[in-house]
């Protein structure tokens, strides 16, 4: 248990360190969006590039994880938003804005740190991987949805500005470029190269800080029932059906999937939710509860991730 400790530990303490230093007034939490532009335009997309750029395409892109995270996180898309709809009985909008909470995990400012510690250099193509699937896929159907439910019936226009969008993200530049320089195998410069990597390697400690610091100042109170549903459904329900599709798959023929990246795809999906959810949620009016939603899930994370880490141990 204590080696468990020893990887969840640091992670937490970076977290709560964050949330402590916004409490205490040695940073605002406006400073928490200027750090976490930084890990969103200069981190993330070099340490996607540096990640994907310096092996074999064969080696950075893995098609049977891929489908695994996809069938995995759209089949966790359709249990919870059945549940939000009929067993909780929200609206179409409120299902959607909830069942996003539940299936887009956050790859980039906790994944990868956690997926670091754990399995070392394949962490970073596990995150590229993941954000191949979420920008392109997840994202765009969840928006789509959301469009839908609140009668617009205007989802290629949804889909058309999600497009626009992608060709100006950084991280989906970063991880297009990546992929280009693995493709055409031509080395990078010796000054450039590790230029890259000095920025790369500022985004683990500083996304978990930024993380920590947005927390600050938010509250669960009056919204318990709705947050513990959320939770569940991103810490439990989205890596078992991700599971129970591997295990799927692989009984149906699938070749079974690299020790590490079955590791990885679990504890990728059984993180909390991706940090933009209350901005995402902003538009619907349901920003307040997506902000206590992504605490109380933060927050439990750290005891299901754990037992998570305990588990594959075992395995």
């Amino acid at each position: 248990m204590l080696g468990i400790l020893a990887i969840t530990g640091p992670i937490y303490i970076v977290i709560a360190l964050g949330y402590l230093s916004v409490r205490a007034g040695l940073f605002a939490r406006a400073d928490m969006r200027v750090l976490g532009k930084f890990v969103l335009y200069v981190a993330l997309p070099a340490l996607l590039f540096d990640a994907l750029a310096n092996r074999p395409l064969r080696e950075a892109l893995h098609w049977d994880y891929l489908l695994v995270y996809a069938l995995g996180s759209l089949a966790t898309l359709i249990v919870m938003l059945l549940w939000f709809r009929r067993r909780a009985q929200a609206d179409r909008t409120l299902a959607v804005v909830q069942t996003m909470g539940t299936m887009c995990p956050n790859s980039g400012f906790v994944g990868y740190p956690i997926n670091l510690l754990v399995l070392g250099a394949v962490a970073g193509s596990i995150l590229g991987m993941n954000m191949l699937v979420e920008n392109l896929l997840l994202i765009p159907l969840l928006l789509a949805l959301i469009d839908v439910a609140q009668g617009g019936g205007h989802w290629r226009d949804v889909l058309r500005g999600v497009a626009r969008g992608l060709v100006r993200n950084p991280m989906v530049l970063g991880l297009v470029a990546g992929l280009l320089v693995a493709w055409t195998g031509l080395p990078l410069p010796g000054p450039v190269q590790r230029s890259v990597s000095l920025f790369a390697q500022a985004s683990s400690a500083l996304s978990l800080f930024v993380i920590g610091g947005s927390l600050a100042g938010l509250s669960i109170v009056g919204m318990r029932a709705q947050v513990a549903q959320i939770a569940v459904g991103k810490l439990i329900v989205h890596p078992l059906l991700t599971f129970g599709v591997l295990a799927a798959l692989e009984v149906g023929g699938m070749a079974p999937l690299q020790p590490e990246l079955r590791t990885g795809v679990l504890l990728a999906t059984a993180c909390p939710m991706f940090g933009i959810y209350p901005i995402l949620a902003q538009r619907q009016g349901h920003d307040g509860l997506a902000a206590a939603a992504l605490l109380g899930t933060t927050v439990a994370s750290f005891f299901t991730i754990s037992a998570l880490l305990w588990l594959l141990k075992l395995a």
